[in-house]
């Protein structure tokens, strides 16, 4: 798959942290010290976007790399509201390099699917981009597969390619297993996906009696309703507490062994709840454990209905 290298020709680390919180649920002083607690992990690869926390995000983010930038991947996404026509892409690709105190982003994502916008439109701004060196790996968020091969064919005309895709995947959300992940590997795309906790669902923390998202959020809370994920939850935090682990350390391993996948993207609201997911580079499931993981949750159909075939 792609290999996403810094300015340097550092690798992406195994793991990418979201930065999603900084600036919101974690203020300067939490923010920072996870992003040390990150560095101190050996993680090198950022993940961001124009919309997160009001801009704060991409502030804070710009500040804590500033010393060792060459070295790090740095990733955004273009305003989630206004779409992926080309006034957007340039506009708020300004903002976020002004905010990251950047010359160049690394990674930018079209943040959804435009079905407003010709995907001709969207991809000669970005190979505009690309070739005057302001960002250097193109990416897209929330695309379906067939979504993603319509807009390699309109880049391919551009002299581009798609080089990463952030699709939403854990335990209990394993849609993407049916194409989107297929797709990746057969065109070497790079895999970051989001959510690997499910909202903290898999972090235990809702079974004992816990807040977060799920308890604040109505989108969350409608995305992680059924009985059935709570129930592979319990039993993940259960076989998490028979092998001497954190639920979430076992949580992210899991979406990281999928040969697929190049870095799960993890975030917290602070360094202790951030470890367990930091501690996740550092395991490797067997054959047996990870079979174990894998079945506390119903594996989604295949993408034909002939299943004699499948």
């Amino acid at each position: 798959m792609t290999t996403l290298t810094a300015i340097d020709g550092t690798p992406a680390s195994s793991l990418c942290f979201g930065c999603m919180q900084f600036g919101g649920t974690a203020d300067e002083t939490a923010s920072r010290a996870m992003f040390d607690a990150c560095r101190a992990a050996g993680v090198t690869f950022f993940d961001t976007a124009h919309v997160y926390t009001d801009g704060r995000s991409e502030t804070m983010l710009g500040t804590f790399a500033e010393p060792e930038r060459d070295g790090l991947v740095i990733a955004t996404k273009a305003n989630y509201a206004r779409g992926a026509g080309r006034e957007n892409i340039l506009g708020s690709l300004d903002d976020s390099r002004k905010r990251l105190g950047t010359e160049v982003i690394d990674l930018l994502y079209l943040h959804r699917w435009d079905a407003e916008t010709p995907l001709e439109e969207s991809f000669e701004a970005l190979a505009r981009l690309r070739d005057q060196g302001t960002i250097r790996y193109v990416g897209v968020s929330n695309f379906a597969a067939w979504q993603v091969m319509k807009a390699q064919a309109v880049a391919a005309t551009f002299g581009i390619r798609i080089d990463a895709i952030q699709p939403m995947y854990n335990l209990v959300k394993r849609q993407a297993e049916v194409e989107i992940l297929l797709m990746a590997r057969d065109q070497d795309i790079a895999v970051v996906p989001y959510s690997p906790l499910g909202g903290g669902l898999l972090s235990g923390k809702y079974a004992r009696g816990g807040s977060g998202r799920l308890t604040r959020d109505d989108r969350y809370a409608a995305r992680y309703a059924p009985d059935w994920m709570h129930d592979a939850a319990r039993g993940l935090a259960d076989l998490a507490d028979e092998v001497g682990m954190h639920p979430a350390t076992l949580a992210v391993a899991w979406v990281a062994a999928n040969p697929a996948v190049t870095a799960p993207i993890v975030s917290a609201r602070d360094t202790d709840q951030l470890g367990p997911s930091l501690a996740a580079a550092d395991v490797a499931l067997d054959d047996d454990l990870l079979a174990r993981i894998t079945a506390l949750s119903p594996a989604p159909p295949p993408a034909t209905d002939r299943l004699e075939e499948a």
